[in-house]
């Protein structure tokens, strides 16, 4: 979910002129988008639904919840988890029911969020770790910030065992891990940076490290793509870049409007899907339609989880 706006915007002198088309509207607030079995999924938070789209713009409803779904996954034997915002849990679809694969409380400090599932069915998850939009609208934003001590990412083995893999990140969103599953990288939106790990065998997170620091973006959802590049959504402009580690801008994409996640996929991996929308703050994003999917095609396919 989107973080606040910074203040100003990197002059990367790198954008891409390119042709970014509307691919759907009439959203709310799309989030977690999966390239999988040939379509888009995505999170639509504010009617309470996982959705679809094709590459022909034809949108669909495949799940409603009672909550506001976000990060999506799969797990190796095919079996979906989403993960429920508000509610702190992470629910695996079993047959046409949706039902508790692991209560996060323990460990989220406020609403989940954005996930990765890796190749043996552990899911990370990461959450807010405070009351962002109270921060936003308290007149003391900077006074919130100083405050917050930053958030875990919960990572739940395929038993739906729970377990503390990494804490104090600035608000961790979006999160890929490498074709050889030995790295996750992980957006800190209010850290505006990038920061990697290593991820054992067992699952467990170390060496954590900036792989990115990225001046003014705020970075939301995060892919990556076969020559390791990371593109990443801005939620503080409207526009999506494509970064190296170190932090260097190889290309930027504007979106007209702001842009929260992103997500390579396509018949050859070379469709970069964009999800704007006109703001992130609940009673705005609610209160009308105004979120889109927009994409452009890039040169180097996907690579990676998710």
């Amino acid at each position: 979910m989107g973080a606040p706006g910074a203040e100003g915007r990197c002059d990367t002198g790198k954008v891409v002129a390119m042709s970014v088309d509307v691919l759907a509207d009439g959203l709310y607030f799309g989030e977690g988008p999966r390239w999988h079995h040939g379509m888009l999924w995505f999170s639509d938070f504010y009617d309470h639904a996982v959705k679809t789209v094709d590459m022909d713009g034809r949108v669909a409803t495949m799940l409603e919840l009672d909550d506001q779904p976000s990060g999506l996954g799969w797990m190796p034997d095919g079996r979906m988890l989403v993960v429920s915002m508000t509610q702190r849990r992470l629910l695996r679809l079993e047959g046409d029911a949706l039902v508790v694969h692991a209560d996060l409380d323990a460990i989220a400090t406020f609403h989940c969020n954005d996930m990765v599932v890796d190749a043996a069915g552990r899911a990370y998850v990461g959450n807010f770790g405070f009351d962002l939009d109270a921060a936003v609208g308290s007149g003391d934003f900077a006074g919130a910030l100083a405050a917050y001590e930053g958030a875990s990412i919960a990572r739940v083995d395929p038993d739906g065992s729970v377990h503390e893999a990494a804490t104090g990140l600035r608000f961790p969103n979006g999160t890929v891990i490498t074709p050889d599953g030995s790295t996750m990288i992980v957006a800190e939106s209010l850290g505006r940076r990038l920061s990697a790990f290593d991820i054992a065998k067992d699952g467990s997170l170390s060496n954590q490290r900036v792989w990115a620091d990225l001046g003014t973006a705020v970075p939301d959802g995060i892919c990556m793509d076969a020559d390791g590049a990371v593109w990443l959504a801005d939620a503080g402009g409207d526009r999506c870049l494509r970064v190296v580690e170190g932090g260097a801008v190889l290309a930027e994409v504007p979106t007209g409007d702001p842009c929260f996640a992103c997500m390579l996929g396509g018949p050859d991996g070379r469709t970069l899907f964009m999800l704007t929308a006109v703001s992130s703050r609940p009673h705005e994003a609610s209160a009308a339609r105004t979120g889109a999917i927009r994409i452009t095609e890039v040169d180097v396919p996907r690579a990676g989880r998710p």
